[in-house]
């Protein structure tokens, strides 16, 4: 590990026994880190009951990150999910509310170990 790496950790979690680097915001350091123990102690730590339609969510964000290198837009987000649960449970209002912290780009994006978008504020 070098400086740089060590100079962006502003602290750690445990996961499964191992300290995790993460910014302040709770975003990954090393995108490597990520394991589904990491959702479940960040969740918690961020008072967040996972329910199926959660882990959907973060799976989604994955697996689009992985085939793009590229974090889903929200309205990538809309679009999928309102094809798999309908339009109302696909809503932005609907994906803002089970992820309160930020929406589905950066409390979804924190749990599933992408890093924050250029666009956050």
């Amino acid at each position: 590990m070098g400086d740089a790496y060590r100079d962006t950790a502003a602290r750690s979690i445990l996961v499964g026994g191992r300290e995790v680097p993460v910014d302040a915001e709770g975003y990954l350091i090393n995108l490597d880190d990520w394991s589904e123990e990491f959702v479940r102690v960040l969740a918690r730590e961020e008072n967040l009951p996972l329910s199926d339609e959660h882990w959907q969510v973060v799976r989604f964000i994955r697996d689009y990150y992985q085939q793009h290198r590229v974090q889903p837009q929200v309205r990538v987000m809309i679009r999928h999910f309102t094809e798999q649960w309908g339009a109302q449970k696909g809503s932005n209002h609907y994906l803002h509310e089970i992820f309160p912290k930020g929406g589905p780009q950066k409390q979804g994006n924190r749990l599933a170990g992408i890093r924050r978008t250029k666009g956050e504020h």
